[in-house]
């Protein structure tokens, strides 16, 4: 016990600026999202990504993801529950539906943005390579998103919602 918290006061007294990703089942944008704001900009964020719900990683955007590069195979699906879950400065939602149905009671405080990648249901792939090109797109796309977005936490204040 003594340990966790000890743990979540480290990440808040980092000085950086804490940063929660958040789509339906924390499987696909907010995994991605996660990935790189940790790798791009590791001594600026705190960084984690969760959702209501909780499921698997997607396992096709992990191993496309690995593909191009990006070894995410260790990430893992939070819900709202999870012990490793922080104060946070930004809540970044990563899907409207979602932000429409719990922006007003997530169980979190923080600054809300909102950045729409939409779901996975609606990329429209009918087989496996047009599928794996909508995973390469949509991680180029949260990419060249988080890289600009925070290439600055000066950025994140024009972008706040609520």
């Amino acid at each position: 016990m003594l340990r966790k918290k000890k743990k979540k006061e480290s990440a808040v007294c980092s000085g950086k600026t804490t940063i929660l990703f958040v789509d339906e089942m924390n499987d696909l944008q907010s995994q991605i999202a996660e990935y790189f704001l940790t790798v791009m900009y590791p001594n600026v964020y705190e960084v984690r990504s969760a959702g209501p719900r909780h499921d698997h990683v997607d396992c096709e955007l992990v191993a496309v993801m690995y593909d191009n590069g990006y070894d995410m195979r260790r990430a893992t699906s939070k819900d709202f529950n999870a012990n490793n879950m922080i104060t946070y400065d930004y809540i970044v939602f990563l899907q409207k539906e979602t932000y429409d149905r719990i922006h007003e009671i997530i169980p979190f405080t923080g600054k809300h943005i909102l950045k729409d990648f939409g779901k996975k249901e609606d990329c429209g792939a009918t087989d496996d390579r047009e599928l794996a090109a909508w995973y390469s797109d949509l991680t180029e796309t949260v990419k060249e998103w988080v890289k600009e977005t925070f290439s600055s936490p000066d950025n994140l204040e024009k972008l706040v919602i609520r």
